[in-house]
């Protein structure tokens, strides 16, 4: 047995004793006072909590408006909505340029990927022009220069593109002719 135990067993009727009168009432006391004070403080976090998710939810409902309204505002118009000809018109050309993008894309008519990077660059850079046409089309609905600028620029593009088109054909039966030369000597 060490002291310790020894110190216990001989003191044990000191050990006995009873709190002091009111100690209770003074334990219950602090006890509800921790308790209240604890749901006041595990009120704060919930609340900081809705708080942070309406805050999302307001910055997420403002941002996607401002994307709409600026998309609606910054595209401008096209052809189809000022006459029915005119949809026409830009359906006819616009079915040509995406089969003509299909075209290059579809067929491995580029020597090499900077080329057809360069190309697609360049297409890209056509319609940008063509999107501040169409701006230009929505302050200006009436306005026949630029409707035609806008037909001229389809067709431009597409005689564009043709031309490329044609130059990768050349291009590549021209080496498929040689490499068949080469083949053959």
């Amino acid at each position: 047995m060490n002291k310790l135990e020894k110190y216990i067993r001989d003191n044990h009727q000191s050990f006995q004793v009873e709190p002091n009168e009111g100690h209770f009432d003074r334990f219950k006391a602090k006890m509800d006072k921790q308790a209240s004070a604890g749901r006041k403080i595990k009120l704060f976090p919930q609340v900081l909590k809705v708080a942070s998710i309406v805050v999302l939810i307001v910055i997420s409902s403002l941002w996607t408006y401002e994307k709409l309204s600026t998309k609606n505002i910054s595209d401008g118009i096209s052809l189809s909505d000022i006459s029915p000809e005119y949809m026409e018109v830009e359906q006819f050309y616009a079915q040509k340029v995406n089969l003509t993008y299909k075209q290059m894309n579809r067929t491995n008519l580029f020597t090499d990927e900077k080329q057809k990077i360069i190309v697609m660059h360049e297409l890209a850079e056509m319609d940008s022009i063509y999107n501040n046409l169409k701006k230009d089309l929505k302050t200006n609905p009436d306005d026949e220069r630029v409707i035609s600028a806008m037909i001229e620029h389809y067709q431009l593009k597409l005689e564009i593109m043709n031309n490329i088109l044609g130059q990768l054909y050349e291009i590549n039966q021209t080496y498929k002719q040689t490499d068949h030369e080469n083949t053959e000597i």
